[in-house]
């Protein structure tokens, strides 16, 4: 029997969320570390127009899955940094950040103690600068046993060349790059299911923002 396509409105079956080799907003946690002015300052491989579209798209679909975040900063408390930038910090008023004094959030008992209490180990993350503040952690976390997803549109680095080396290097160690509205197709997964308006909202804002961006340059 053929079945007309134009009739074909019900979703598939949903697929385990817990078991699901691919991310769900049941079994991945985000993580977004020193999106501060004083690194946004130095980066060189790309514009921060295009970061902060990827960063809060990044933290809109964290919220909107309700999946567990951990935002990090450095250098706050020691008076030499500023919090999140603005653009960011409105995306995660309710999580609380967690400062830090060294580069590798690894190495921070506060930090390790927040990704232990999501219970996940697909850990979706961005941070700046890449070859560094996102970089370290990685390499460290994918030793701990954790699936590390480095959200590539959302991060950047001091050159061109140590934001592509610091991927690579990830890549080789285990790292499964992935980008923002890659993720959100990901956790939706079928425009027919009812939760599906989540990403709709979220990727038409996307591509909003994404023309402004292209308009200004």
């Amino acid at each position: 029997m053929t079945v007309d396509p134009a009739h074909k409105i019900s979703p598939e079956p949903v697929r385990d969320t817990l078991s699901d080799h691919l991310l769900t907003p049941d079994n991945c946690a985000v993580v977004l570390i020193d999106y501060q002015a004083g690194q946004y300052a130095t980066i060189g491989s790309t514009s921060r127009a295009e970061i902060d579209l990827g960063a809060t798209t990044l933290a809109r679909l964290a919220r909107a899955y309700e999946i567990p975040t951990v935002l990090s900063t450095v250098g706050v408390g020691m008076g030499v940094n500023e919090g999140t930038v603005p653009e960011l910090a409105r995306e995660l008023a309710s999580v609380p950040e967690i400062d830090r004094t060294g580069v590798n959030s690894w190495e921070d008992a506060d930090f390790r103690a927040a990704i232990e209490a999501t219970g996940r180990k697909k850990i979706v993350m961005a941070g700046l600068w890449t070859e560094v503040c996102l970089a370290f952690p990685t390499l460290d976390m994918l030793r701990e046993g954790y699936e590390v997803y480095p959200v590539i549109d959302a991060v950047g680095g001091v050159s061109p060349v140590s934001h592509a080396t610091a991927i690579e290097r990830m890549v080789q160690a285990g790292a499964q790059p992935i980008t923002s509205i890659a993720f959100g197709s990901e956790l939706m997964r079928n425009w027919a299911r009812p939760d599906a308006d989540r990403f709709r909202v979220i990727i038409n804002d996307y591509f909003r923002r994404k023309r402004d961006i292209g308009a200004s340059e």
